[in-house]
């Protein structure tokens, strides 16, 4: 068994008993409110997952969940809860602690016709199952000539969690973006969580699904098109957050709350009027509607929890140069994790990932303010 695996139950104690960072996000909601006009209603991120996958299990009887503790344990993160008691213990299924063996039961049982939904309990653990993921699913599509789907969806948290160190807080978005043959998306909002997910479980190729564990409790309003089972957000589609015209902030999943944050500190102090795209998508990119803004603000900003290296940001910035070089008035700029794994520390792991503050500088000094 790998170490990591070993001493995640002690790391998690632990970190429960630690100051977290200042949240800057909405506030954690324990249920849905329900807004008194227009059919709004409030719904977290974990419950919009939720409400997904039952979703699609009522609609399509080929739709099974399966993954460590998702059944009787409601889930890790209680993304599954009551699904068990809903569906079935054929369609909600518990597995051993070995991803390489549930991954591959999963990629079997989507070869023959099945549509699973296979939960990570984190994609620090989908390493366990990478052969799967890419040789096994990912590749079958191309190496059929089109003649076989693998209609499957790989979700669970990536990237940033308080307190639990290098082995469980990496963000994969872009390694999973950089394979042909799959899918990659990260929801920020309930309504992104929602739509991505159905969009997921009907599509029949492999889609990898990347939550964040610090979102899944924030609330979100939900508009009436949103609560209708029918919703779903097509791939490729990027979010205008926040409108603005003076600089293109593009980013995803956790990011966007803090671009957020980030974006009216600067109109604050100092009158800038920042654009905040919401990519998710990661693949397929809505490249459209980065240059669209860019070619408005003529100034760009990646902002993402991953590696400075090979990352999505440099990715954003590359096709950037690429498809809007003429209307750029300044070098764009990147925003990123730290080139470290991440440390327990959590002074250390504060530097280790963007903050607010930091979008802030940059963005400063992009526009010479």
């Amino acid at each position: 068994m790998a170490a990591s695996r070993m001493f995640r139950p002690t790391s998690r104690l632990v970190s429960a008993s630690i100051a977290r960072p200042a949240r800057t996000f909405r506030p954690v909601a324990i249920s849905r409110h329900y807004a008194s006009q227009g059919g709004v209603k409030e719904m977290t991120v974990r419950e919009a997952l939720n409400e997904a996958m039952a979703e699609e299990m009522e609609r399509n009887d080929k739709v099974f969940v399966l993954g460590e503790e998702v059944a009787q344990y409601n889930g890790a993160y209680k993304v599954t809860k009551g699904l068990l008691d809903r569906f079935g213990e054929k369609r909600v299924i518990d597995s051993p602690i070995t991803e390489s063996g549930f991954t591959g039961l999963t990629v079997g049982a989507a070869l023959a016709g099945l549509h699973p939904v296979c939960e990570f309990m984190t994609f620090n653990f989908a390493m366990q199952a990478i052969d799967q993921i890419i040789n096994s699913a990912a590749k079958t599509h191309y190496m059929s000539g089109g003649i076989q789907p693998c209609n499957i969806t790989f979700r669970g948290p990536n990237g940033f969690a308080s307190g639990v160190a290098a082995q469980h807080s990496q963000d994969y978005s872009a390694w999973y973006g950089s394979i042909p043959g799959l899918k990659v998306v990260s929801p920020y909002s309930a309504e992104d969580a929602k739509g991505l997910m159905k969009a997921a479980i009907r599509d029949p190729n492999p889609v990898v699904v990347l939550e964040n564990e610090l979102l899944y409790g924030l609330s979100f309003p939900m508009s009436e098109e949103a609560q209708r089972d029918d919703f779903v957000i097509p791939f490729g589609k990027a979010k205008i957050e926040r409108p603005g015209k003076d600089l293109t902030i593009v980013t995803l999943s956790r990011c966007v709350g803090q671009s957020l944050v980030a974006a009216e500190q600067l109109k604050q102090k100092y009158g800038i009027e920042a654009e905040v795209i919401n990519l998710r998508s990661i693949k397929p990119l809505d490249v459209g509607a980065i240059v669209k803004s860019v070619k408005k603000t003529g100034h760009m900003m990646a902002v993402e929890s991953g590696f400075p290296s090979f990352g999505v940001g440099a990715e954003l910035i590359a096709l950037t140069a690429e498809y809007a070089w003429d209307y750029l008035e300044a070098p764009p700029v990147r925003v990123t994790g730290a080139e470290v794994p991440t440390p327990y520390a959590q002074k250390l792991e504060e530097m280790s990932f963007p903050s607010e503050q930091l979008i802030v500088d940059y963005a400063a000094k992009l526009l010479r303010v």
